[in-house]
């Protein structure tokens, strides 16, 4: 009989409030946001000090751990900018900031001595001694490289008392540790200062020197090629051998994702860690665990590097992106004295609609809409998007479930 394992952390991303409560309401056991400024997600929305400062409350009230992203990797005029950030950080009492650049570090060990220290995966940890050297300067955990193989990983965490992170579900940079210039050259927008404009996923042509009006397909394919465009990340089949590396914490990828996005990814993860953890002699992978992480939009999944298959290509030349983005409806507000739900729509519902609700604990829950109505409690027929409607359905919901059209 196996012993019961280690426990890892489910580190989630929260690109704004809504997000962060969705994470939560979905079982993370931490989660990752930024400020407006500092981090390498600028276009996710982002919280305003004020909004962290609720943030920072709100997690903690359920016992959920909040890291501010603080990546960036910085230049000379924004030093006296960064100095007034991590006075406030001192404010605003995150459980860590994640940096890369290790001037950063310095100012952080300076001005917020009492708060953690996490090293960003774009500062490239490729090995024992690079941790070593992190650990000896007072950083608290490394985010390792996407490079490794669990195998690297194991040693690793085998050999020091170093927190580690790995990230075990969602979209992967082609460039080293997701230290890319192609958006820098290409549209004049840093990546590696949060602007990326993501041309690795842009379609791309040969041409030929002297033909320059003859742009020639890199594949047989009338698309176009997608030479840069990686598959997505998904570790949900080797939970296992993820917890047996002794990782601190899994991290799901997508500050700029949707809530559906979030909501059945971090459901589907701690269902499997949990499970795991719970029985390890009897554990396997759940069908429906599977059939949850394929139905949101992603491009074909992958291991990425954790198996060392270098037979296994990792750009995805098709560029299809999988999954029902438009079967997503909305989430669930609240409630009504006669158990009628207040859903904020997000796509067209009609009467009759056969939906699912996505709550926290259980498989999905089949319904179908009886009654619709406005905020003024009229009939209608059908809800629009970015409205709020009351919907008559016989299932049993919490606020922040997500409701989707089967």
């Amino acid at each position: 009989m196996k012993k019961q394992p280690f426990k890892p952390e489910l580190l989630a991303p929260a690109g704004n409030f809504e997000k962060l409560e969705i994470a939560i309401h979905y079982g993370a056991d931490a989660v990752y946001l930024a400020g407006k400024d500092f981090s390498l997600r600028n276009f996710s929305g982002n919280f305003t000090d004020a909004e962290m400062v609720d943030a920072v409350t709100f997690a903690h009230l359920h016992k959920v751990k909040v890291y501010l992203a603080c990546n960036i990797y910085a230049r000379n005029h924004e030093q006296k900018e960064l100095e007034k950030f991590l006075n406030k950080t001192s404010q605003i009492k995150p459980d860590a900031i994640i940096v890369s650049d290790p001037g950063i570090i310095m100012l952080a060990k300076k001005i917020v001595p009492d708060i953690d220290i996490h090293l960003s995966t774009q500062a490239n940890t490729t090995n024992l001694n690079a941790v070593r050297f992190w650990q000896g300067i007072g950083v608290k955990r490394v985010n390792l490289a996407r490079e490794l193989s669990l195998e690297e990983i194991k040693e690793i965490t085998k050999s020091t008392k170093m927190e580690t992170e790995t990230f075990i579900h969602g979209a992967m940079c082609v460039s080293y540790s997701g230290r890319c210039l192609l958006s820098s050259f290409l549209s004049g927008r840093d990546g590696n200062r949060g602007l990326c404009s993501q041309p690795c996923r842009w379609k791309y042509s040969v041409v030929e020197e002297l033909r320059p009006n003859e742009y020639h397909s890199l594949m047989e394919d009338d698309r176009g090629s997608y030479i840069f465009n990686s598959k997505d990340l998904s570790m949900i089949e080797h939970i296992p051998e993820l917890i047996d590396a002794s990782i601190t914490s899994l991290k799901i990828e997508g500050r700029m994702k949707g809530i559906n996005y979030l909501a059945s990814v971090v459901k589907t993860y701690r269902n499997a860690i949990d499970a795991y953890v719970d029985d390890p002699d009897t554990y396997k992978t759940n069908p429906a665990w599977l059939a949850e992480l394929y139905q949101i939009f992603h491009r074909e999944y992958c291991t990425g590097f954790y198996f060392n298959q270098t037979d296994e290509p990792q750009l995805n030349y098709d560029n299809i992106h999988q999954g029902k983005i438009h079967s997503f409806i909305g989430k669930i507000m609240g409630s009504t004295e006669d158990n009628h739900y207040r859903v904020g729509i997000r796509n067209k519902l009609s009467r009759g609609d056969a939906i699912e609700i996505l709550s926290s604990k259980g498989p999905p829950q089949k319904a179908n809409i009886l009654e619709l109505y406005d905020m003024e409690h009229h009939s209608i027929d059908n809800a629009q998007p970015n409205t709020i409607a009351i919907l008559l359905f016989k299932a049993q919901c919490l606020p922040n479930d997500i409701v989707r059209k089967i």
